[in-house]
């Protein structure tokens, strides 16, 4: 009998033993399988700028840096080529403008009133409805741009063209506005109760504390909303692809036919552009502009999110 507990004592500690060595095995695994995932990403990133870069090269030993980021005329085929990339940043820009004028009045306000008015079963139905529009395919927009919105402005606006950049930047601030509802939503709720309250308690309005207490105490997460919308408005395609058209017009003219960074690319690559050729190098040239628009446009947000964030 004491021989039997023995062996049981000692299978037990043998057993034990196995389990503490699996674990210390998995406990040195799993961080290295963490950075490995981690690192992908990082790797990812690395890889394409060193990819648009190193094809960007080929395309500035043939049209002078200066030219291409000063120059107003962008007429890529012909014996005379010219690439200048100022119509596509005036395009980029334009269309970006108009969807942020759309997109954060209404994004804000609906903010808001989920955070502040709403009651709880409310948010729940509104919320959910309201981050529809952010699944919606963009092809989608683009023919709903190109096929109501613009015959419905020109009703309103006889000089505009069949394609302009008002339409799909109109569009574009509709497609953007879930994102910066609920961004702003979600830093507006993360305020205090006890911050309201006391609002409340010394007389102010319901309108009061929202403007004067929620609001600065979550500009934070507001305003990182709207860098994040402009920066998804920047990398917008097929809105623009669509609705826009493809004219290289440098103006600021929301009524004409305008073309965007990201609409060049399209056209560049679902064209016949010979490869090795300074039409086909000019597409990785607007690509690492384009690169750049939206790594500043993050960087910005994180800035803004480090330097106004609020402790609670």
């Amino acid at each position: 009998m004491g021989k039997q507990k023995e062996l049981n004592v000692r299978e037990m500690i043998q057993e034990k033993q196995k389990a503490v060595s699996f674990n210390n095995l998995t406990e040195k695994f799993i961080p290295r399988f963490l950075f490995i995932i981690a690192i992908i990403s990082i790797l990812t990133t690395i890889g394409i700028l060193y990819t648009l870069l190193s094809e960007a090269v080929h395309f500035f030993k043939d049209v002078p840096f200066l030219d291409f980021f000063t120059g107003t005329e962008l007429k890529p085929l012909g014996a005379n080529a010219k690439f200048g990339i100022l119509p596509l940043l005036t395009g980029t820009v334009i269309s970006s403008t108009i969807a942020m004028f759309v997109a954060i009045p209404i994004g804000i306000m609906s903010a808001i009133y989920l955070s502040e008015y709403a009651s709880e079963n409310v948010r729940r139905t509104l919320k959910p409805l309201l981050e529809v529009l952010a699944g919606i395919p963009t092809i989608v927009y683009g023919f709903f741009a190109f096929t109501f919105v613009t015959p419905l402005l020109q009703s309103f606006i006889p000089g505009l063209e069949s394609t302009n950049i008002l339409s799909p930047g109109l569009v574009i601030g509709v497609m953007i506005i879930p994102m910066i509802a609920s961004l702003s939503e979600d830093a507006m709720s993360s305020v205090p109760n006890a911050m309201r309250e006391g609002a409340l308690a010394l007389g102010a309005t319901k309108l009061e504390v929202t403007w004067r207490v929620v609001i600065p105490a979550a500009i934070s997460g507001i305003i990182a909303s709207f860098v994040l919308g402009i920066s998804r408005a920047i990398g917008e395609t097929m809105i623009v692809t669509i609705a826009s058209g493809s004219s290289k017009n440098f103006t600021f003219d929301v009524t004409q036919s305008m073309q965007t960074m990201t609409a060049y690319i399209v056209e560049v690559t679902g064209g016949e552009a010979a490869a090795g050729s300074t039409l086909y190098y000019s597409l990785y040239a607007v690509a690492i502009t384009l690169f750049v628009f939206t790594l500043i446009m993050n960087l910005i947000a994180q800035y803004i999110s480090k330097r106004f964030r609020e402790g609670y």
